[in-house]
């Protein structure tokens, strides 16, 4: 069955950075659009990152832009989050999915069919 795992996550000060990683398993055959999506304690999950499977098109929630930036390199079959200038209220889990039904990143979560099992990002002031 098709796995994604995420890695990368810990407990970082204000202004640090992490890189997470999404590594895809069985899923070699199709053209997937990657999404990461987060969520908070008590919120819902939101939209934050996607990355269209060429790697060309990229598109961020206003509230990461130019803090963040989603790569994949698709021979190793894995995807990339760079978190710069990391805040408090980036404080989450923090999701990878997989959208074999469209290669072009979406920000509709209901429309990646796999997903990770979240990796927790802690912020610290």
């Amino acid at each position: 069955q098709v796995q994604l795992v995420e890695s990368g996550g810990g407990l970082v000060e204000a202004g640090g950075s992490l890189r997470l990683s999404c590594a895809v398993s069985r899923l070699t055959f199709s053209t997937y659009a990657m999404g990461w999506f987060r969520q908070a304690p008590g919120k819902e999950r939101e939209f934050v990152a996607a990355i269209s499977w060429s790697g060309s098109i990229t598109d961020y929630a206003d509230s990461v832009q130019g803090r963040l930036t989603c790569s994949r390199d698709n021979f190793r079959h894995t995807g990339y989050l760079q978190m710069n200038s990391l805040k408090p209220e980036d404080t989450a889990v923090y999701y990878c999915a997989a959208d074999p039904s469209d290669s072009r990143p979406r920000r509709d979560r209901y429309v990646y069919e796999y997903w990770g099992q979240g990796t927790q990002v802690t912020v610290s002031s």
